[in-house]
């Protein structure tokens, strides 16, 4: 089971380092993509949702069309865990499947 506690500082940007596409905004994870049509963004927000199911961790999306944003943070613990990285990790895994528009 991923960690629950929270991240220091030093933790959160160790972190990140592999995340390039990733921003840590008002102490939580960000990211924004831009697909090649709704159906994309849709299937990606989907895929997302059925590992954030099984890990128990559901993250707060924004879509709009062709854009979705994710945002990460850990409630319980009042800011970023472990489990919003594995999240995070899970969700830069399925980006390749999904076209990416401009």
């Amino acid at each position: 089971m991923v960690s629950r506690e929270l991240l220091t500082a030093a933790e959160v940007e160790a972190r990140l380092l592999p995340l390039a596409s990733w921003a840590v905004r008002d102490g939580q994870l960000h990211r924004e993509l831009v697909f090649g049509s709704f159906d994309q963004a849709f299937g990606f927000m989907t895929a997302v949702a059925l590992i954030a199911q099984r890990l128990d961790h559901h993250p707060a999306f924004h879509n709009v069309y062709n854009r979705v944003r994710l945002s990460l943070w850990t409630h319980d613990a009042g800011g970023l865990t472990a489990l919003d990285f594995a999240l995070a990790e899970a969700a830069e895994r399925l980006v390749s499947r999904f076209q990416l528009g401009s």
